[in-house]
């Protein structure tokens, strides 16, 4: 697409984010409750509508703003009042009282005071802290799942699941055992081989681990097993 615009020649710069661990954490946050996002969203839209309709029927006169002898009808009908407070209400820190003409005087300026502190609590403190909520909670959650994931890692050996206590009772017996015994790069390439090569020159044993993988079950790992606990095993025998 970038031929026929140079425009989406920057959506290449995406990359950066899915080169990194960190920053797609961060584009998961996103993700990860999109659901929830999503309707906290249509709440907050639906919210600033009830808000337009009562704006559009009673306070109207105070969206017309007069700049440079030019006159500025932002609620002359219910789409344009709609998108103003959508779009300008929402954005404001103060909510929608921040951009539309002071009610100092006028007979409803009491019910105006109410229409802008409302507005001001229900969109500004609470859903968009829902939102911002939703997105830190997210985060939260998927860096402490990677930092189980990496403790886990660090402690246990991926394969047999066996803690670094039982190996380390011998100097570096934990590092020995994912190098040698058990490492994961080997486990892999096994696995790229058999994907690889037709399943007609398969071994038994290469047909066995296959079937368990096409069917997602990995019983083909020594889960609880090693040649150390065997041979100890042995031994009390």
């Amino acid at each position: 697409m970038g031929n026929f615009n140079n425009f989406f020649f920057a959506a290449h710069l995406l990359d950066v984010a899915v080169g990194f661990k960190t920053l797609r954490t961060i584009l998961q946050s996103v993700t990860h409750n999109g659901k929830q996002l999503v309707l906290t969203v249509m709440l907050l839209t639906i919210i600033v509508y009830i808000y337009t309709v009562i704006a559009f029927n009673f306070f109207r006169k105070f969206y017309v703003q007069e700049e440079d002898d030019e006159v500025n009808r932002n609620c002359h009908d219910m789409l344009t009042c709609f998108v103003f407070n959508l779009y300008k209400g929402v954005r404001a820190g103060g909510g929608i009282g921040d951009e539309l003409e002071p009610p100092d005087g006028d007979d409803s300026e009491v019910y105006r005071i109410i229409f802008d502190i409302s507005f001001f609590f229900f969109i500004i403190v609470i859903l968009l802290a829902i939102l911002q909520g939703l997105i830190i909670d997210a985060f939260g959650e998927l860096r402490d799942q990677l930092e189980s994931v990496k403790e886990d890692m660090e402690s246990n050996c991926f394969i047999c699941g066996i803690n670094k206590d039982y190996f380390d009772k011998v100097p570096h017996g934990f590092d020995t055992h994912v190098q040698r015994e058990h490492n994961l790069a080997n486990y892999m390439f096994f696995l790229m081989h058999l994907i690889n090569k037709p399943d007609t020159e398969y071994t038994g044993q290469e047909t066995y681990v296959w079937n368990m993988y096409t069917q997602r079950c990995w019983d083909f790992f020594p889960v609880g097993d090693c040649f150390r606990k065997q041979y100890e095993d042995l031994m009390g025998e």
